[in-house]
């Protein structure tokens, strides 16, 4: 069992994902394309070697952020899809009770911040942090309903 509750990742359905990954890889291509460029004869293109090596350390560059970039983005959207399919498979039905309600503020968009009491069949009771948008309803003691994995402490509140 995991020591420590994970909330599920925001639940993106099977064309976003797809879109998604078409972007990440977007975002991954313009280094090695001007690596390649970079390393085409200079005779064929006409360049000198000032533009020879503003290529290479611009595709260096653009292939080492690009790369961090879209890999972390890659890993973001399978784990995504892992955690929806995970809930739909082994999660349980569960109840959270807001504990604690609080501003948060980080971001553009202020929010707020949740100390929820998740409790359920099939697992030891346990806290939780989260943070809800546009819904200044929510108050202590209020109870909403939360989908989790025993065997992971995978949540996600409804």
């Amino acid at each position: 069992m995991t020591s420590r509750p994970r909330e599920a990742e925001a639940r993106l359905g099977p064309i976003g994902a797809v879109l998604c990954r078409i972007v990440f890889l977007a975002v991954c291509l313009p280094g090695p394309v001007l690596l390649a460029v970079a390393v085409m004869p200079a005779a064929a293109t006409g360049r000198s070697a000032a533009d020879f090596w503003g290529l290479l350390a611009g595709g260096v560059l653009a292939t080492l952020v690009g790369g961090v970039a879209g890999v972390f983005g890659w890993q973001l959207v399978g784990r995504s899809r892992r955690d929806a399919r995970l809930l739909a498979s082994d999660g349980v039905a569960a109840t959270a009770e807001i504990l604690t309600v609080a501003d948060h503020l980080s971001g553009e968009d202020p929010g707020l911040e949740l100390m929820l009491w998740i409790s359920g069949p099939g697992f030891a009771a346990f806290e939780a942090r989260t943070v809800r948008y546009g819904d200044p309803a929510l108050v202590p003691g209020m109870v909403l309903g939360a989908v989790v994995v025993p065997a992971e402490l995978l949540y996600s509140v409804g």
